[in-house]
């Protein structure tokens, strides 16, 4: 009789055995699909909005090297750098300040001459003498006027190059 009462209870206890049922297991499978689906749009709009504002700042440096190549090869003496410049003065402007007639370009987005009203980057350079009048200091800025980031900030890039007389 005591091998009986044993033998119920081992039978007992293992109806008692934890573990997930398949119920269970398909709730949190489904739960885990959720969670992961959401995840994935918000992966994929800030993949498009870095790949956008990549393609800005990626633009705003390409522009900028092009008018500073354009620049350098330039003679030093020549009027789009300023002509014969005297000591410690510049002409041109960068941002912040504005734009100086024959020293801004506005761009369309492929790069393009376009008016300001249709320009999607501006580029504006400047050039500076030092106090000897025999280097100048080219500084030429691009900056997006339009902004596709989260943060909402255009990108901008600036080049800076020294340029000699050769003496």
């Amino acid at each position: 009789m005591t091998e009986m009462k044993s033998l119920t209870r081992r039978v007992t206890r293992s109806g008692d055995e934890c573990g997930l049922t398949l119920i269970e297991t398909l709730i949190a499978v489904t739960i885990l699909i959720v969670v992961a689906s959401g995840l994935l749009i918000l992966f994929t709009v800030v993949v498009a909005q870095n790949e956008a504002q990549g393609d800005l700042a990626t633009r705003t440096t390409e522009y900028s090297q092009d008018k500073m190549e354009l620049l350098i090869t330039l003679a030093f003496n020549d009027p789009a750098l300023g002509g014969t410049m005297a000591a410690s003065s510049t002409v041109g402007s960068v941002p912040p300040t504005a734009p100086v007639t024959n020293y801004v370009d506005y761009l369309d987005i492929n790069g393009n001459v376009a008016t300001s009203a249709t320009a999607e980057y501006t580029r504006q350079w400047s050039i500076s003498t030092d106090s000897t009048a025999s280097l100048k200091t080219i500084t030429v800025v691009v900056t997006s006027l339009v902004s596709r980031g989260p943060q909402g900030k255009a990108p901008s890039t600036t080049v800076v190059c020294v340029k000699s007389n050769g003496l």
